[in-house]
């Protein structure tokens, strides 16, 4: 089920009890009611923090009435009185779960985080009181068994064919002492998730480095060491330096620090961030999560969690998964060993002969691009200003394509001043969606780049998408220009990407709506839109010198080109460390002992091939956010996945002409706008033509020859 969230007739009586004569009348809850702003974007001018709590615990509430009404219903059983009526339930928890979990997770303080330990369970027993209730499952399971004779559409089809598997799955089928058995192993699941999350968030913060002297920042820019100075300043360090640490093992300034000591504290300082045997430790929170899955999954009768979680992916099987990550494992490795050849060769040139450790890859792997492709990073950086890259980039792309156009809206109210709106119409003119994007790197937001709904397109509830992209790019200090990095660039596009898969949305049913598809289909929209980033129309248009406004000489945008396929196999090497941690983690039997996180991190890479030496895996286990509370557990594979997927559909664009419009369409028509109303073999087949293949995977990566 979509939703965990509805707006019945308790409220509207709730609102309408009177107070004592003496007392002010009530504040209404903003969320008890349809926002009337454009879109029915939230209207956070009037959310106050301690709105969040009484709506969603609201919200359930009025949820929870309307199933027990569809599961008590006399009636006999019906697509609009069982499915369409689970579809239109849950609406006021829809609203403030919407808003609320996007704001704790780019923009939280000590009230939000409350509330969301408060609210976890609370949220997983409620929806247990939903999948594990008979009578509605009944009600399910008998339109599915005669739904041949039902005279539905594709669509209701697919509806009622997901339904029915998500009951299934979150346990209609067991007996009641197995039910009782699963809603504690999920309200507790959701407790420790939201844990790890919080202390994940805590450390983070508490273990940017800090330093002293302004010459330990040797390499560093004016700007960047202008940065440094004004994070101490923010943390009452006056005189000192911080440099805030990035959710990944690999941080952006160990590219740019020349002193060795430095980059290697700031390694460590991530790499044990969260392992400090104090109140953020998350390890012990990790070992009783993979404990309460593997028990979960035997219970539902899977042999792992792994198993469990892959049933509606496009893999389907872990041993699917490893079938793939296996043909590349192998090649990356070859790759590996040559890359790490030539940083060694750089290492020694410069004379201090050490032998090359991972914080010293990324600075070396660096000079190796600009000997061999004569490219420095910042040669690029002047080019690559956010809101050109933005405007004249990303969007630029998107009307080129899709024909759509774009608006600032100044009169939409935001969660932080730093957001901007803007408004997404159709070629015709007809408005299409409202986006909102959070760009700059915050103490209290999540690390990483991610999209969302705030609204989700339906057209039972007559709805237009409302999405938010949220990234981590370092804000300058006053009066610098917001100049980023090319890899920053890529994610401008990959998370605009995940935009257009939810502004593109035509569904009548929210469970099937835009960007509401499996794990390793959901990315493959994102990693398609990186292709644009570098495409010559579309580089030419944004690549403009923030001061100059001149466009990117030709001969550095070549140089960019013919470096793309540096530095793969260690970008691919540490995804399918990350890749497979997950998925031996989620390989764990029931009866397993208690594990050692570090013990069992070094095993389980050793044991997959993926320990590739001075390459560690992009994300530790106890850093690990996507999947131990974000929802990718057991399928971090399926960013290379849809890496297949989307170099295979470049491949198609590259020989169809490329960046047209009636490519765009196509591409819109058979995916983009498709949601989950198909399974993902056949709609990747209706536009790919055949099943996907690796090949050109590899050969973009430049792991192959040709």
């Amino acid at each position: 089920m979509k939703k965990i969230l509805a707006l019945g007739a308790g409220i509207s009586a709730l609102l309408a009890c009177s107070p004592p004569a003496s007392s002010p009348p009530p504040r209404p809850n903003p969320f008890a009611v349809v926002s009337s702003l454009p879109y029915h974007a939230p209207p956070f001018d009037k959310i106050k923090d301690s709105d969040y709590g009484p709506a969603l615990e609201l919200g359930m509430k009025q949820q929870a009435a309307e199933m027990d009404a569809i599961a008590a219903n006399p009636a006999a059983p019906t697509f609009d009185n069982t499915i369409v009526a689970m579809e239109q339930s849950g609406r006021m928890l829809d609203r403030a779960g919407n808003a609320f979990f996007a704001v704790v997770q780019a923009n939280t303080n000590p009230a939000l985080d409350k509330v969301q330990a408060d609210i976890a369970p609370k949220l997983a027993a409620h929806q247990d009181s939903i999948y594990l209730n008979e009578k509605l499952f009944a009600r399910v399971k008998t339109l599915y068994d005669n739904s041949a004779s039902l005279n539905l559409n594709a669509e209701q089809l697919q509806v009622l064919k997901i339904y029915y598997r998500q009951f299934v799955h979150a346990g209609a089928l067991l007996s009641d002492p197995d039910k009782a058995k699963l809603r504690d192993i999920n309200k507790r699941a959701a407790t420790l998730e939201t844990a790890f999350q919080q202390k994940l968030l805590a450390a983070t913060k508490a273990g940017a480095l800090v330093l002293d002297s302004k010459d330990e920042l040797a390499g560093f820019s004016d700007g960047e060491i202008a940065t440094a100075a004004n994070e101490a300043k923010t943390r009452k360090l006056d005189g000192k330096f911080v440099i805030p640490l990035q959710n990944t093992t690999q941080q952006p300034a160990l590219l740019s620090l020349s002193d060795r000591a430095v980059r290697e504290r700031l390694f460590n300082a991530r790499w044990t961030a969260t392992e400090k045997g104090d109140k953020n430790d998350t390890r012990a929170s990790i070992v009783e999560i993979a404990q309460l899955r593997a028990q979960k999954a035997k219970l539902l009768g899977y042999p792992s969690y792994a198993a469990y979680a892959l049933y509606d992916q496009m893999a389907e099987t872990p041993e699917a998964v490893q079938k793939f990550l296996k043909a590349l494992i192998g090649p990356t490795a070859r790759k590996i060993k040559q890359e790490s050849a030539l940083v060694q060769a750089a290492i020694d040139k410069e004379g201090k002969h050490f032998d090359l450790k991972p914080w010293d890859w990324q600075r070396y792997a660096e000079q190796v691009r600009k000997e061999r492709y004569d490219l420095d990073e910042n040669q690029l950086k002047p080019y690559f200003e956010l809101n050109t890259v933005l405007e004249k980039g990303v969007f630029y792309a998107a009307t080129r394509l899709y024909g759509i156009t774009f608006k600032e809206r100044k009169d939409i109210p935001v969660y932080h001043p730093d957001v901007r709106v803007f408004e997404v119409f159709e070629e015709n003119g007809t408005p299409l969606a409202l986006m909102y994007f959070d760009y700059f790197k915050r103490d209290n937001k999540s690390g990483g780049a991610w999209m969302s709904n705030f609204v989700g397109q339906s057209k039972l509830f007559g709805t237009k998408p409302v999405v938010f992209n949220v990234a981590n790019f370092t804000k300058p200090a006053p009066g610098q220009p917001v100049l980023i990095s090319f890899d920053d660039v890529t994610t401008m596009f990959h998370e605009f990407g995940h935009a257009l898969h939810g502004m593109f949305a035509d569904q009548t049913y929210p469970l099937v709506s835009g960007t509401n598809v499996a794990r390793d289909f959901v990315e493959f929209p994102s990693q398609f839109n990186e292709h644009w980033a570098l495409y010559p129309d579309v580089l030419k248009n944004y690549a403009l010198h923030y001061q100059t406004h001149q466009p990117m000489p030709a001969g550095l945008v070549d140089k960019i080109k013919r470096s793309q396929v540096w530095g793969q196999g260690y970008a691919l090497g540490e995804l399918l460390a990350a890749s497979e941690l997950d998925l031996q983690w989620h390989d764990l039997a029931a009866d397993a002992p208690k594990q050692d996180v570090d013990a069992f991190e070094v095993q389980a890479l050793k044991k997959t091939g993926t320990d590739f030496p001075n390459v560690p895996t992009r994300y530790r286990t106890s850093y690990f956010l996507h999947i131990w509370s974000n929802g990718y557990a057991a399928a971090y594979y399926a960013y290379q996945w849809t890496v297949m997927l989307d170099t295979d559909s470049y491949s198609w664009f590259e020989k169809n002409g490329g960046l047209t419009r009636a490519n765009g369409r196509r591409f819109r028509d058979l995916i983009l706008s498709r949601g989950h109303t198909l399974d993902y073999g056949p709609m990747f087949r209706a536009f790919y033509g055949k099943d996907p293949d690796v090949g050109p995977m590899l050969k973009h990566r430049g792991l192959t020859p040709g």
